[in-house]
This record gives C-alpha cells, sequence and structure tokens, in this order.
C-alpha cells in the first residue's frame, strides 16, 4: 500500500521534490495531484487514499498547522492509528510552527536544515510497511518471517524464498526455501525484463504465478514427522515459459511429540497478497535523480540447487484448502494412519 502525503498547497516544491524522492527510492507514494483527476470526487478520493495507505506523511508547516483540509487528515490517520494499534501518521517537519497536540510525542523526520538526513529518517521509518521483499505475516498462534532474493547462475535467473514459521510458545520453528529457476526461453524472458528495467515486475509476476500454481496443490501441504529435510517440485508458466520450482521444508528445534503440518502454497499465497496490498505502479511522469541514501535492494546470488536432493511424486490438484496454515494436535493411532495436514501426539 502507498504512503499518502498530506501538506499544504504553499509547500508544492517541498512535496514535489519529496515525493520524487521516495519514489526513486522505491517508495509507492499517494499524491493529490497524481491520484486525482477532472470529474472525480475529492472528498472520496482523499478518504479512499488515506484508508489504502499504509502510512501518512504529515507536512508540518505555518501553512498545514493552520489548514483545515490537513487537519481533516490528520484525525482520519489518527483514527486509524487508536484502531489499529499501530504507527500510521509520520511527522514531517519542515519548518517551526506549533506541533499539533497529538503528534508531540512522536518522533519526526526533521527537514529545516538538512534535506537528506530527513528523507534518511522516512526512509527508515516507511521500510517496514513498504519493503514488499521481507515480511512477518502475523496470525492467531503462530506468525511468519519471510525474504525474498534473486541473482543469476550462469545464464539461469534465480528468486529464492525463504520463509521461517514461529508457533506460539512451542520450542521449535519450520523452516521453508523455495527456490524458483528460470532456464532457457524463460531465462531469455526474465533477462528482457532486466533490460527493460522492468525487472521488479517480473518477479512480482512470477511470485503471483507461482502462487497461483501451488496453493490448491495438495502435495505442497508438508506433514513433517522428524528434522530430516523434504522436497517438493513443480513447474508452472509465464507466456509459455516454464519456471522449475523446488521447495524444501524441515522442523528446527525441539521434538514435541507430535508432528507439523506446513502448508508451503499457503504461505506464499499469504506473502504474494501482501505484495499485492505494498506494491502499486508510480505515476509514469515521476522521474528524478536519486538522492544517495542507500541502496533498497541489494542484488545478491542464491546458492544454485544440489544435483542429489531426491526426487518426489508428480503434483496433484486437489480440494481448495485454507490459505493459512493451522497446526492442531490429534492423538497418534497405532493403527490408523494420521490424515494429512493434521498433527499427532507420538
Amino acid at each position: 500500500m502507498p504512503i499518502f502525503i498530506s501538506y499544504s498547497s504553499t509547500n508544492r516544491d517541498f512535496v514535489d521534490r519529496l515525493a520524487k524522492q521516495l519514489v526513486a527510492h522505491q517508495v509507492h507514494v499517494w499524491l493529490d495531484k497524481w491520484e486525482i483527476h477532472v470529474g472525480d470526487s475529492l472528498i472520496t478520493k482523499i478518504q479512499q487514499g488515506i484508508t489504502g495507505a499504509s502510512g501518512l506523511l504529515i507536512v508540518l508547516s505555518k501553512a498545514s498547522v493552520q489548514s483545515e483540509w490537513c487537519r481533516k487528515e490528520l484525525n482520519s490517520a489518527l483514527m486509524r492509528e487508536l484502531e489499529e494499534k499501530r504507527v500510521v501518521v509520520l511527522p514531517v517537519m519542515l519548518e517551526d510552527c506549533e506541533m499539533p497536540m497529538f503528534l508531540r510525542e512522536k518522533l519526526y523526520a526533521d527537514f529545516r536544515k538538512d534535506f537528506d538526513a530527513g528523507l534518511s529518517t522516512i526512509l527508515e521509518a516507511v521500510a517496514r510497511v513498504t519493503n514488499e521483499w521481507r515480511a512477518r505475516i502475523t496470525e492467531p498462534g503462530w506468525h511468519t518471517d519471510s525474504a525474498i532474493d534473486w541473482g543469476k547462475d550462469g545464464e539461469d535467473h534465480i528468486i529464492r524464498i525463504t520463509m521461517v514459521e514461529q508457533a506460539k510458545d512451542q520450542p521449535y520453528s519450520v523452516l521453508g526455501v523455495t527456490t524458483i529457476i528460470a532456464k532457457g526461453s524463460a531465462a531469455k524472458w526474465f533477462q528482457a525484463h532486466v533490460e527493460r528495467g522492468t525487472d521488479e515486475a517480473a518477479r512480482a509476476q512470477v511470485i503471483y504465478d507461482l502462487a497461483n500454481a501451488v496453493k490448491d496443490d495438495d502435495d505442497f501441504n508438508v506433514l513433517l514427522k522428524d528434522q530430516r529435510e523434504v522436497f517438493r517440485r513443480t513447474v508452472f508458466t509465464i507466456e509459455g515459459h516454464v519456471f522449475r520450482v523446488i521447495s524444501s521444508v524441515r522442523w528446527l528445534g525441539m521434538d514435541t511429540g507430535r508432528d507439523v503440518l506446513f502448508r508451503i502454497g499457503g504461505q506464499i499465497e499469504g506473502m504474494a497478497d501482501r505484495m499485492r496490498e505494498i506494491t502499486r505502479q508510480p505515476p509514469k511522469s515521476v522521474k528524478e535523480p536519486v538522492s544517495t541514501i542507500r541502496p533498497k535492494h541489494p542484488d545478491t546470488t542464491p546458492a544454485k540447487p544440489a544435483a542429489t536432493q531426491p526426487t518426489t511424486r508428480p503434483t496433484t490438484t486437489a480440494k481448495k484448502k485454507p490459505a493459512k496454515p493451522i497446526k492442531k494436535p490429534v492423538q497418534k493411532s497405532a493403527n490408523k494412519p494420521a490424515k494429512k495436514g493434521s498433527k499427532k501426539a507420538r
């Protein structure tokens, strides 16, 4: 989801510069001049922008603190903070002015003397809600941390998804690694996107299509019985190009006497959903030299999957499973095998 910028029109030049720098650093921005067009309802569009934003940057100046529009936008964002119990409002101090009462206890990005210092503060603050390549998905009873990296192995393009699931109050975690390999025509398809500068969109498309390919595949619901690594393989296509997938899952930590279910497809689907929430295309005309703060996504090359990995049975399509993993212990019977997708007491 984007970052909404609330400001007074008096400060338009500063806001234009700030917004372009944020876009250049891969931060998705909601700015009224980019989003509101002739014939649009001003109130409706702004309400939608605030509701759909990851956070609200409010530019504080003598003009903005007197602006009725800015006050309404701030109040809407503060209500979201109370309802969602998380930081939504990010103050930006442009000049000395009277700080609104409900912002006085907040740390602000200070642009009064140094633009780059203020920009660096904002980038640090918004990273957790604007970086689609790293995430934490939290559900009752568990959370999953994930990261996506990419690189090349010779002519092949590789994307690697790493996930660590931690159950609440349990002495173990589950590590899942999914490697997507683009060889041959798929590698050429990806390289063409790299040369056009659209490789980030191509990576996102690969993740989305992988999620669709495995979310309902029962073979990608893995029941772990011990510490040994379990592998799953499949393929999917984009525009006729074949992408190969190798997933591995293993149990880390203490043996609790119960089997553990890890839904690879559900986890990847959850990650893809979060990416869709964060990602949106910036306006086509927004271009400005990037202020040198820090690289956003360094390019790293994941290790090539080992050739000795065991072959698994072909993937099959099953009835749709819940997207999120639910771990429920059931008693293990000596005579009756456990149903797939359950945990059993040993």
